[in-house]
């Protein structure tokens, strides 16, 4: 199941057979299979921002995505939401240290994304060209 340069000898047990601890796989899967989940995060582990920073830098999230996006990572723990006394308001977000954690689990993700998109391309384009023909 590990890479084989992964020195990790642990072997991973099967998720959902009655037996198996609930290791909490399936609540962290919600959260990264939510599109706009990881690029938020990876926009917080720069500092904390306000809710229009983060809304430029993530080109083409909606208000209402990025404003659920947002209270799902508070509710989880992996973000703070600051309330400024202005007119109007002004909201900061900034990574708690579980979604400073979470962050960095984030960053090997696209770094093993990165080194291996060439590979995985290859692979669909082969799949393909054999399902064709």
């Amino acid at each position: 199941m590990f890479a084989e340069d992964d020195v990790s000898e642990e072997i991973l047990e099967p998720c959902g057979t009655p037996d198996h601890e609930d290791c909490g796989l399936r609540l962290i899967l919600d959260r990264l299979g939510e599109k706009w989940t990881v690029m938020t995060v990876a926009e917080l582990a720069g500092g904390p921002r306000r809710y229009r920073e983060i809304e430029r830098s993530l080109s083409g999230v909606t208000q209402r995505m990025l404003t659920l996006t947002l209270r799902r990572l508070e509710r989880d723990g992996f973000l703070s939401r600051t309330v400024e006394p202005t007119n109007p308001p002004s909201v900061t977000y900034a990574l708690t240290a579980s979604g400073q954690s979470f962050a960095r689990m984030v960053t090997h993700l696209v770094d093993w994304s990165r080194s291996h998109k060439d590979t995985i391309r290859l692979a669909q384009q082969d799949f393909d060209r054999q399902q064709v023909g």
